[in-house]
């Protein structure tokens, strides 16, 4: 392997945006990098990763391991800086990581809340239900599984995403193995795909969305780019998917009370996210939030009119505890909020918080040595952009913005489309990968995705050679 390519991909492992206002003395940090302090928190990380890597082999959740990693990594440093003298430097750091990842951690917590809550009130049961009934074919159904894990992806989550639209191939499928590897496949591509072109459709789009890098509205120059990703591996895939038709399903449910409202306010929701973003220069997340309060009242509406409550004009808790479990988990928003991804959520602060201790210590000026000093730009993108099959896109991500290089607009749009697609190239390279693996019940496994790694490779370069065509102007 080419050694500048092995010095990219330590060099990813070892940065984080929140260092960016950190650099307190640089030549003390200078030399921790080459100290037992530096060593001891590199190797601190490199283990908790591995250990969340091969979360499937040990049945230990990832959060453990990182977030431990987080706080042995802060300690070393609390250490070694108070030493100095220098212990409030060390805090103000650790604290503009936290907030870093408040903003993230809220802004993720409102749309998962919201997920749950369309999921409760049959929301994808009833899409599931409506797609099973219409009595496609293999091919047809191959192609609209796709377009709707691409279309669904750029407001869900891709696990979300690609979890429901799984359940529908798994279903439908008839036992048909040959379809279910392949439209699995599918639907891993099209779910990145689909995120990879809207602020809030995954992490990576977010994280550059809320670094204010790349206005809200130039995201979807990356619209094409992510239909070519998707269209090009699809196309040829269609002609190994069988032909005959898959066996008929049943009818279509009635949405349940307060369905249509919860889609109304999430896109309420996202339009005040952008709307403070665009035109007060607020973080998404403050608007988000302002969501999770509309939620919160319509739930309350909704409890109060249902026809088998009646309760007292109050909103208190202790009436509500009277109720019974399933009647509060159903009128109850925090209910929604208790059934978030919590090991999700504190393995990004680990990761965060981790990487952001190796970036104060002074390895980002490394790592931005190797990468953007050493590669040129398009280069070192599209290389970041293949790493994010075997390493987590956050991550490379956080990597990306910590480095902090002088690059014009379209650069930064082509590393968010590279980092984004770049997951579909492996089965583990992305969450809508990693949950179809489990969900699939053998059908769908890492080998079948080796397979059609190369198809998906000629995905990968279409999109990047389209963006850098019709994107021109903004390099």
């Amino acid at each position: 392997m080419n050694s500048r390519f092995v010095l990219l991909l330590f060099s990813i492992l070892l940065v984080t945006p929140c260092s960016a206002d950190a650099a307190v003395i640089p030549v003390f940090q200078s030399s921790l990098t080459s100290s037992w302090a530096g060593y001891l928190t590199v190797g601190i990380f490199l283990f908790a990763y591995a250990l969340a890597m091969l979360e499937d082999w040990t049945l230990l959740r990832k959060s453990k391991p990182m977030v431990f990693a987080a706080s042995l990594i802060w300690i070393v440093i609390g250490y070694v800086y108070s030493k100095e003298g220098l212990g409030v430097e060390a805090g103000n750091a650790f604290r503009k990581c936290l907030e870093n990842y408040g903003e993230l951690f809220l802004f993720i917590m409102v749309s998962m809340t919201y997920l749950n809550a369309m999921e409760q009130r049959g929301v994808f049961d009833n899409l599931r239900s409506w797609l099973l009934s219409r009595g496609y074919g293999y091919r047809q159904l191959f192609w609209i599984t796709g377009l709707l894990s691409f279309a669904l992806s750029s407001f869900c989550t891709n696990l979300t995403t690609a979890l429901l639209m799984g359940t529908v191939v798994l279903s439908i499928a008839g036992g048909n193995k040959r379809f279910i590897s392949i439209a699995c496949v599918n639907i891993v591509v099209a779910t990145n795909a689909g995120g990879s072109f809207s602020p809030f459709g995954d992490i990576t789009t977010l994280l550059v969305w809320q670094r204010g890098v790349v206005p809200f509205g130039h995201f979807f120059s990356l619209f094409l780019p992510a239909v070519v990703n998707f269209v090009v591996p699809a196309s040829i895939m269609h002609f190994w998917i069988p032909k005959h038709d898959a066996p008929p399903m049943e009818e279509v449910m009635p949405m349940p009370r307060g369905s249509w409202g919860i889609l109304i306010l999430f896109i309420l929701t996202i339009l005040t996210a952008v709307f403070l973003d665009v035109f007060l220069d607020m973080p998404p997340a403050a608007g988000m939030l302002a969501g999770l309060s509309y939620l919160s009242f319509y739930f309350f509406y909704l409890y109060k009119t249902n026809k088998e409550t009646s309760i007292s004009p109050l909103d208190d808790l202790h009436e509500l505890a009277e109720e019974s479990d399933e009647q509060k988990a159903y009128f109850d928003v925090f209910h929604n909020v208790a059934r978030l991804e919590w090991d999700t959520l504190l393995y990004f602060y680990g990761v965060l918080l981790s990487l952001g201790g190796l970036s104060f210590i002074g390895y980002m000026s490394l790592a931005s040595r190797y990468v953007y000093s050493g590669f040129d730009p398009t280069i070192a993108n599209i290389l970041i952009g293949l790493l994010s099959a075997i390493i987590d896109n956050g991550t490379i991500m956080y990597a990306v913005i910590a480095m902090d290089p002088n690059l014009p607009e379209g650069q930064w749009l082509l590393v968010t489309l590279a980092a984004g697609v770049g997951g579909s190239l492996l089965a583990i390279g992305s969450a809508a990968g990693v949950g179809l693996l489990g969900l699939s019940q053998g059908s769908y496994t890492y080998k079948v995705h080796m397979k059609w790694t190369p198809v998906i490779l000629l995905g990968y370069v279409a999109s990047v050679a389209t963006h850098l065509l019709i994107n021109t102007a903004s390099f």
